[in-house]
């Protein structure tokens, strides 16, 4: 009995070995931060348990031999580490954290992104239809965020110390000629679409992406609709005009398509003018977007639009007293853009599309005709995809070519030219997450140029550090280059491209309904185009020896959250810039320059009265000008700018809008600037006359209808 015994007690004993073989440790992740709650398991087995305070973890097993154990958490990539359960061991697991590209850090410097893909959402349609002043133009609505600063006598975007030429506009990634509304001297042009017709904007002030070229300064990138959701008829009666448009949606298919004319005849008539109008602005303009569905992921898109328009101005000519230069400007305008996006697989996208401009400005100028034409194609080839959990890749080519004719008629001479550019590029850049923290995007363009017979190249390179889970810190730097404009090239093909690189740090803060932001920036410009302005038709003297800076910082504060059915927002730009270029005789202040530009936007929704009132407030210092009366150049400044504007939307019923906005409500005679005389009065002064707004003010009044199946849907609500 007693061997019996013994025997039992020796087996027992060898069964409680194997049932306390001990596994334990902690489990931290790279920074020696400890991890509580992760899960620690023999693979194959219910054996385990979480880890605790400190990232502690001990349990027991009876498996034996050599196993697998497995750790893994929220968050972090699973961890297997080979063990001999033979012995007692005691393990210190690092885990490294699983890249989530969907939440983790993105690049913010330089940029303002809205969109359906884009969550932190700055600056979407309605919130350009809807921004007082701005009159439902995307120029306008962006010249309230940081970074642009008012220019009243054109209208268009000036960005952190560059001219309106060097702010580029693409559709669908595809680069659009003359997208404003042509114009002459001092009177201010709108950008030709509609912000209806896109579903986001994406705004780079500085430091944008590899894959948009010869633009110096700035990208705005529109992103057409992917789909419209309703069947519906809209219709617009304005005080400046009407417009009628027509959506049809099918299964896989959709086609919208709209028509406006625009005629201020009426509205001067009853609205005081400042300018002498022989006949008022007239346009009439189309527009058609077209998608189908081919495949699950494939979609074919297709953009266009046309216009034709004409004005009539006779405008005071200061070097001949009581007597007006008349000028008669016709423009017509073809844009067409077709893409198509799909999959190549689960990990690579492409995307390719090719668009049309066409522009022809026919100005008579007293009894000189000029005729001023310019046609372009782009073509373009982007792929996309991941290289692997960490690193997203995006590739890319595109070819440019466009035409452009001169011509220039009066009674003494005829002057005709005309020069052909070719360009053709490749870019890449790679966004590396190295953590979901932290992400580095590096590439470059490689661009040709047959204008010049030169190869540039542009690296660009960005990264970014998440400090918390609602703040973030991010630079920017890149080198930009842009053929001279046209009026230079039509003297001189020689010229090289203008360059300038960018420098930028910016931090934000985001959490849901709020944005701040402040961003720091430094451009350097080189190879800007200088003359002589005594010899201004000679070649020779145009060189590519201009330079110069721009300097400052961007404030900006976006609130959605406070106030109950309102937002606001709140912008500040500082701006320090001095350019040697064009006719300067030295680096001095730019005329378009302000050194301080202040922008107050506020929205209310009134539920009791079914309306949204909104006003906004600009303000910029004084700008520079040249007074040939005083020494110095470039040494005299404007007065300060001021322009309060007021809107107001009324729901008269769900399908039925009624609209008005007042801009310069206060009627302020805000001066753009100043033009001298060319020669001495009597008294031995240069005479002047001020450069300002063709109104004081500028009223808008509209109606506008939508006939639907359901007969709930208005305008706003379809963007």
């Amino acid at each position: 009995m007693k061997t019996i015994t013994t025997i039992l007690s020796v087996f027992l004993f060898v069964l409680a070995s194997k049932a306390q073989t001990t596994i334990s440790g902690t489990v931290k992740d790279k920074k020696g931060e400890s991890i509580i709650g992760a899960n620690i398991y023999v693979k194959g087995s219910y054996d385990g348990t979480s880890s605790v305070d400190g990232g502690a973890f001990n349990f027991k097993t009876d498996i034996t031999g050599k196993q697998i154990l497995v750790v893994s958490f929220i968050g972090y990539k699973n961890n297997e580490t080979p063990i001999d359960l033979s012995v007692t061991t005691t393990f210190n697991i690092v885990l490294e954290e699983e890249i989530n590209k969907l939440t983790g850090v993105v690049i913010t410097a330089g940029s303002f992104q809205a969109g359906d893909e884009q969550r932190s959402i700055v600056m979407k349609p309605l919130d350009i239809v809807t921004t007082a002043g701005a009159t439902a133009d995307i120029s306008g609505a962006l010249n309230t965020l940081p970074g642009t600063q008012t220019v009243g006598e054109t209208g268009r975007l000036f960005v952190r110390g560059g001219e309106s030429y060097e702010a580029k506009t693409f559709v669908d990634g595809m680069q659009v000629l003359n997208e404003y509304n042509a114009t002459t001297g001092n009177i201010p042009s709108r950008n030709r679409f509609s912000p209806m017709m896109f579903t986001g904007t994406n705004f780079s002030t500085g430091g944008y992406s590899a894959e948009y070229g010869q633009a110096l300064s700035s990208a705005l990138v529109l992103n057409t609709k992917n789909e419209y959701a309703d069947t519906r008829t809209d219709l617009g009666l304005m005080s400046i005009g009407i417009d009628a448009a027509h959506t049809q949606v099918w299964d896989k298919t959709s086609l919208a398509a709209k028509v406006e004319y625009t005629n201020l005849a009426p509205y001067m008539d009853i609205v005081n003018q400042q300018f002498d109008w022989e006949k008022a602005p007239e346009s009439f303009a189309g527009t058609i977007a077209f998608r189908q569905k081919l495949s699950t992921t494939g979609i074919l898109k297709f953009f266009g639009t046309s216009s034709t328009s004409r004005f009539i101005i006779r405008r005071k000519n200061i070097d001949k007293e009581g007597t007006k230069e008349r000028v008669d400007l016709g423009n017509n305008y073809l844009y067409l853009n077709t893409s198509y996006k799909d999959m190549l697989n689960d990990k690579w996208t492409y995307k390719t599309g090719i668009s049309y401009t066409k522009n022809n400005d026919n100005i008579g100028i007293d009894n000189d005709d000029v005729n001023e034409a310019q046609e372009g194609v782009h073509a373009k080839m982007v792929f996309t995809g991941d290289l692997s959990n960490s690193v997203t890749l995006k590739v890319g080519m595109e070819y440019f070519h466009r035409e452009y004719d001169f011509g220039f008629t009066s009674t003494s001479q005829n002057i005709a030219i005309d020069f052909n550019e070719n360009i053709g590029s490749g870019f890449a850049e790679a966004n590396i997450f190295l953590s979901n923290d932290f992400v580095l995007s590096a590439g470059g363009r490689v661009e040709y140029s047959s204008l010049v017979d030169v190869l540039s190249v542009s690296p660009r390179m960005s990264l970014a550090y998440k400090t918390s889970e609602k703040s973030q810190v991010s630079m920017a730097y890149g080198k930009f280059h842009q053929t001279a404009q046209n009026q230079f090239v039509r003297v001189n093909e020689n010229l090289e491209s203008e360059k300038a690189d960018h420098y930028i740090v910016n931090y934000e803060h985001k959490e849901k309904g709020q944005v701040f932001r402040v961003e720091g920036f430094y451009k350097d410009y080189h190879n800007l185009v200088k003359f002589d302005p005594l010899q201004p038709f000679i070649p020779s003297s145009y060189t590519n020896a201009g330079e110069g800076y721009a300097k400052g910082f961007d404030l900006f504060w976006r609130d959605e959250k406070t106030l109950k059915n309102a937002e606001y927002w709140v912008s500040y730009s500082f701006l320090d810039t001095k350019r040697n270029f064009k006719d300067y005789p030295e680096l001095a202040v730019p005329k378009f320059f302000s050194k301080h530009n202040v922008s107050v936007v506020y929205k209310q929704f009134i539920s009791k009265i079914k309306s949204q009132i909104g006003w906004s407030y600009t303000y910029a210092s004084g700008r520079p000008y040249n007074n040939p009366n005083e020494t110095g150049f470039n040494k005299s400044r404007t007065p300060e700018y001021h322009n309060i504007s007021l809107n107001m939307t009324y729901l008269w019923k769900q399908n039925l809008l009624i609209h008005g906005s007042v801009q310069n409500l206060l009627g302020i005679d805000n001066v753009f600037g100043y033009q001298y005389s060319s020669q001495k009065n009597d008294s031995g002064i240069y005479d002047r006359q001020a450069v300002k707004a063709g109104a004081k003010r500028f009223i808008f009044i509209g109606v506008f209808f939508t006939f639907s199946k359901d007969k709930d849907i208005n305008q706003l609500r379809s963007i």
